[in-house]
């Protein structure tokens, strides 16, 4: 297949100056937003490919990608030595899959909304979003999934122990493609994982998700439409997973007092929270974005002093990444 020819701009078109010794008119922020979707591939690919080969052996095989991230920051060389960003040098290959799908989420979520008609006072939903969109997005929890049985569950008094007998059970809010319950029903081979979401299409999708996984992992997850703010079980679980960003403010303060009473007395419920963004940039992406999906903005403050208020005791945190998500736990 052999390229085409660019289409020569026409004169006085906004696409180009209008002459070849013209300055351009764009200031440098606009210059710099124009290249970060570029910078951004770069660095989804050189992840990806981290996954399966040595990083030094990627960023050799591929210098003009490589020469991207340089100018990003992301590389840095000194003579011979090279520097890489902490982005770059992922841990093993699962925790690669779950960062890349994170990241393929996000860059097609803008991608979507930058083509959409932006209708003042529409809905907010994941409904406007495609299935890669929603695949990207609930693979990406994957990792959480791990980090949570793995990291959180050992050290929570009682968790473990609650957890490895049988009839245990967790509550994935928002399950989305089953991703983390996939996750956590792997890690903790005697729980019993049931997945919510609000989104009929979604769960569509989890249910092949399931179909593709291990039979014996994927017997233990049930999946049912419902919304957290109408939860109405009593003493059912021993474990509640919550993402708070990914519930409405007025959904997640309805909620809160539910997982109190769904959890059996001393489960634990565990809230991905983001901290308030620093920089002002990040800070107005975070709002637009929980605007756009009908998330929450509630930070991480907001979050426990809500789980205290239902009745929560024994908050703990547990930050990921440095300026990435916070984990909030409290006990019933």
């Amino acid at each position: 297949m052999t390229a085409s020819a660019p289409t020569p701009a026409q004169p006085g078109s906004p696409s180009s100056p209008s002459s070849p010794s013209s300055p351009d008119p764009r200031t440098e922020p606009a210059l710099i937003l124009e290249a970060a979707p570029w910078a951004l591939a770069a660095m989804i690919g050189t992840m990806r490919d981290a996954a399966t080969t040595p990083l030094d052996e990627v960023l050799a095989a591929h210098p003009r990608r490589t020469a991207v991230l340089e100018a990003a920051g992301l590389v840095r060389r000194d003579g011979d030595a090279v520097t890489v960003d902490p982005v770059l040098d992922v841990a093993d290959a699962a925790s690669a899959h779950s960062a890349v799908a994170a990241r393929l989420s996000a860059l097609r979520q803008a991608v979507t909304t930058a083509a959409s008609e932006q209708t003042a006072g529409a809905a907010p939903s994941w409904e406007r979003h495609d299935d890669d969109v929603l695949l990207n997005q609930g693979r990406a929890s994957a990792g959480t999934g791990r980090a949570l049985a793995t990291r959180i569950v050992p050290v929570l008094p009682g968790l473990a122990e609650r957890l490895a007998r049988p009839g245990s059970r967790v509550l994935d809010v928002g399950t989305g493609v089953a991703a983390l319950a996939l996750a956590l029903a792997t890690a903790l081979p005697a729980v019993e994982v049931v997945g919510i979401d609000v989104m009929q299409r979604v769960l569509d999708l989890a249910k092949t998700e399931l179909a593709e996984a291990d039979p014996a992992v994927a017997g233990r997850v049930t999946l049912r439409l419902q919304d957290a703010g109408a939860l109405d079980e009593q003493a059912a679980y021993d474990l509640v997973w919550v993402p708070a960003p990914f519930l409405s403010d007025a959904a997640l303060q309805s909620a809160i007092p539910r997982f109190f009473s769904a959890l059996r007395p001393g489960g634990w419920v565990v809230a991905g929270t983001n901290p308030a963004p620093e920089h002002p940039l990040r800070r107005a992406v975070a709002a637009w974005t929980a605007d756009l999906n009908g998330g929450s903005s509630s930070d991480t403050e907001s979050v426990e002093e809500a789980l205290i208020a239902a009745g929560f005791r024994d908050e703990r945190r547990y930050p990921t990444v440095p300026g990435g998500p916070v984990l909030v736990a409290a006990q019933r």
